[in-house]
């Protein structure tokens, strides 16, 4: 079976791009473009992994991390913050939301992939 990944974003480009380089790969590529949806998703799948933008509409990446991180259930699901924000204590502020790690927009193919890998222990 697939590991499944959850993406949580609102732009059309950034999504068609991860989700074929995650499938591309074997990877099943489950979406959400808000907040809140991200939230429900995470409860109702349990995928092995989240990329969560943070500037997203209604909930945003760092509370819906937040909410993720709350829940006993989903507590432990490795959630990588995907963002344009690239400024400084940026990254520091998205772990600190419980992001377990951050990599910033473009997005690089072979990071990308890299860090999927290393938290799916791959």
């Amino acid at each position: 079976m697939s590991k499944r990944i959850l993406y949580v974003e609102d732009n059309f480009h950034n999504k068609r791009l991860v989700r074929k380089i995650l499938t591309a790969k074997g990877y099943t590529v489950l979406e959400a473009e808000d907040g809140h949806t991200g939230v429900e998703l995470a409860m109702s799948e349990m995928p092995d992994l989240i990329l969560m933008d943070i500037n997203i509409p209604g909930l945003d990446g760092i509370e819906a991390t937040r909410m993720i991180k709350s829940f006993r259930e989903t507590a432990d699901i490795p959630v990588i913050a995907l963002t344009a924000n690239a400024m400084r204590g940026d990254r520091e502020r998205f772990l600190a939301a419980g992001c377990d790690n951050y990599l910033p927009k473009p997005i690089s193919t072979s990071d990308l992939l890299s860090v999927v890998k290393s938290y799916l222990g791959e």
